[in-house]
């Protein structure tokens, strides 16, 4: 009964997330104006979409990726894709979770054929991306197909942007809080609960800090994004990251700031400086708690699996402020797409399809990855799994109440990203005091929208 509810969760969640979503900002030029994409565009709208089956030699296509050694959310899905068409090879084009925005705009500004398919990191890069033409629209391709959109709950029509369909959703991932239950045991403290505040993570955080130097243990770990602070100033749903006034997220970087003085959460500089990976912190037993996404359970599970860990861990709801109630969760859908300057469009729809299917569901599912088809025997199977933390309060963690995405589908969300890294760097080093750097990132805001 309890996993019954996890999933309408789960359902009502995807939903929720693409209420969220509107088709913001200035109309995208038509698609195939001008070079390559117009030789794509042609070849995707008037080509039978018939998949890899139907050419006897080997077909290459590339497909880019992101962090894809240390997860198992690109490769399981490649692997099997190529079980089934021994005819296609499938050439990753892999880039580090930070560098792959930039480096897929260069790829893409250059107009070539590879890469074929594109896994969007997040939603504002693929507005960019429609506005530059530099994404096939998959409209015709859907209908040519009688391709049935229903399974991901409404949200492949909210991915909508200018009335195209550039994508379909992929991943679907939300915050959870990840802990160390062997270093909770050895303390003698309770693990994080389910319905737990900001208020009592911080003084958890507090209880879980111990050793010095090279042994210290810290009580959780803020990865460097700014997201690990303005993510809880949205979780509520009453704010995005794009405001005309910004002074709502004052006393979350308070809290962030006062957790990295009292040396509760390693430094932002030396993060930073040493270029560490939350991932590594998390396995190395050298934080305690951990606010990350559920993709991360993937890459435990794989950890596990490969023999890297060994210690127990399990995972609890996000913390909540006082004022709302558990199970408000912030999170995103990882979209896939097709390159508007491939020369191979049919089998990108074909991969793209597949990517995106029930069976690829099932088949991440094992990995412990939650995809955009919120299926029940997906979520069983990933309860289920071996590597999974045992104990019914772990899938509990997982049912949500709400859900907020990270950042709105804004046509200028990336420039305004931007803006909130520079201004989270220099608060968090102390460059800035707080309310300087809220002063800031509201008039810099307000320039990139025009409000001045």
């Amino acid at each position: 009964m309890r996993k019954r509810r996890v999933i309408a969760a789960l359902a009502a969640g995807a939903m929720v997330c693409t209420a969220l979503v509107g088709c913001q900002g200035k109309p995208a030029q038509e698609q195939g104006s001008q070079g390559e994409s117009t030789k794509a565009a042609e070849a995707g709208s008037g080509q039978s979409s018939g998949g890899a089956g139907e050419s006897e030699e080997k077909q290459v296509l590339s497909v880019t990726t992101w962090d894809n050694d240390s997860s198992p959310q690109f490769q399981a899905v490649i692997d099997a894709y190529e079980a089934e068409n021994p005819n296609v090879e499938i050439k990753v084009i892999d880039t580090s979770a930070d560098e792959y925005n930039n480096s897929l705009g260069i790829s893409l500004s250059a107009a070539q054929p590879d890469p074929d398919v594109i896994w969007v990191k997040d939603m504002g890069s693929m507005l960019q991306m429609a506005d530059k033409e530099q994404l096939l629209p998959i409209d015709d391709f859907i209908a040519k197909d009688n391709f049935d959109l229903s399974i991901y709950k409404g949200a492949a029509e909210q991915l909508m942007y200018n009335g195209k369909i550039y994508s379909l959703p992929y991943r679907n991932d939300w915050y959870v809080l990840y802990y160390n239950k062997d270093l909770f045991d050895a303390a003698g403290v309770e693990y994080p609960s389910n319905d737990m505040t900001w208020e009592e993570y911080y003084d958890l955080a507090a209880k879980m800090t111990s050793g010095e130097g090279s042994s210290k243990v810290y009580g959780s770990h803020n990865h460097t994004w700014q997201a690990l602070v303005t993510n809880w100033a949205v979780q509520d749903g009453k704010n995005t990251v794009v405001e005309k006034d910004y002074g709502f997220m004052k006393s979350w970087y308070e809290e962030a700031l006062a957790l990295q003085d009292n040396g509760y959460i390693q430094d932002y500089s030396t993060l930073k400086t040493a270029n560490i990976h939350y991932s590594s912190v998390f396995k190395n037993q050298q934080c305690a708690m951990m606010p990350m996404g559920t993709w991360f359970i993937a890459t435990m599970m794989q950890s596990q699996e490969e023999g890297e860990t060994d210690f127990n861990w399990g995972i609890a709801a996000i913390p909540h402020s006082k004022d709302t109630k558990a199970g408000y969760t912030v999170g995103a859908l990882t979209p896939i797409a097709i390159s508007a300057f491939t020369d191979q469009p049919d089998l990108s729809w074909d991969f793209v399809k597949f990517a995106s299917s029930e069976k690829a569901a099932e088949i991440l599912a094992k990995q412990g990855v939650f995809t955009g088809i919120p299926s029940e025997a997906a979520f069983q199977t990933i309860a289920a799994a071996e590597r999974f933390p045992e104990g019914e309060s772990n899938v509990e963690a997982l049912n949500y109440t709400h859900y907020s995405f990270d950042r709105p589908l804004d046509p200028q969300i990336e420039e305004i990203r931007t803006v909130l890294d520079e201004v989270h760097e220099m608060i968090m080093i102390h460059s800035y005091g707080v309310d300087e750097g809220i002063a800031e990132l509201t008039e810099r805001v307000a320039e990139i929208k025009g409000w001045n």
